[in-house]
């Protein structure tokens, strides 16, 4: 009999408490786990040692799943769940399978009939969707844009145009954050909308919602911090 792959939800930052987050069940499944897939192992720790004691976080084994893995290496993860073991899945933030190589391996369950099962959590894409105040009837996730001038130009122009039958989304690194907002002001069009979160679920949380005519005179500080950018048109 096959096991089972538990998609689990992370926080968007470490320093948070889980519990207005997750799932009052979330206690029980980690605790149920007989291993941990995960992005880093440093990080993997510290997420077990909020559900397991430190001896039950000591014994718990971790396998690694990133943008390194190979495929052979994917496919040797799934082996103790189709031998019939229960194990867990974990983004480095928020949830696995967006933005994040886990997909790869839900495929690959797939193909393999193990039983999969996603519980809830924070997603910044979505949340970030949600706040703007753009529709979410259609949108498209771009995940990182390129980062050469001429690439990231050309990209945005063409996002512009496909913005005006679908909400347009992406993410940048935290430190080219900045960057990305003064380049959309110098790029866009006056009358393309634009959507900035900025350090979702923290109290320093701000999103702001503008045409690009009026963001050349706002500001909006952001001091290397995680950020999600959406653009619309309006016909």
């Amino acid at each position: 009999m096959k096991g089972k792959l538990y998609l689990l939800p992370n926080l968007l930052d470490e320093s948070l408490s889980h519990e207005p987050f997750f799932p009052g069940t979330i206690g029980n499944v980690v605790s149920s786990l007989q291993g941990l897939i995960c992005e880093s192992e440093k990080s993997a720790r510290r997420y077990l040692r909020r559900f397991l004691s430190h001896e039950g976080m000591a014994a718990m084994p971790l396998r690694l799943l990133n943008e390194h893995s190979s495929p052979s290496e994917k496919e040797a993860l799934l082996e103790p769940i189709v031998s019939g073991e229960v194990w867990g899945l974990i983004s480095d933030a928020g949830l696995p399978c967006i933005a994040d190589p886990g997909s790869d391996l839900v495929f690959s369950a797939h193909q393999k009939g193990i039983n999969i099962e996603a519980l809830v959590g924070p997603c910044s894409i979505i949340m970030a969707l949600q706040l703007s105040g753009f529709s979410g009837q259609r949108f498209a996730f771009h995940g990182y844009l390129p980062r050469e001038r001429e690439g990231l130009e050309s990209k945005l122009k063409q996002l512009e145009k496909e913005a005006v039958s679908a909400t347009q989304i992406w993410i940048e690194a935290p430190y080219r954050s900045m960057k990305m907002v003064e380049t959309l002001k110098s790029v866009l069009s006056p009358a393309t909308y634009l959507s900035v979160a900025i350090s979702l679920t923290l109290p320093t949380q701000r999103v702001l919602s503008l045409p690009i005519s009026l963001w050349q005179s706002s500001s909006i500080p952001l001091e290397k911090e995680a950020a999600v950018f959406s653009i619309v048109r309006f016909s």
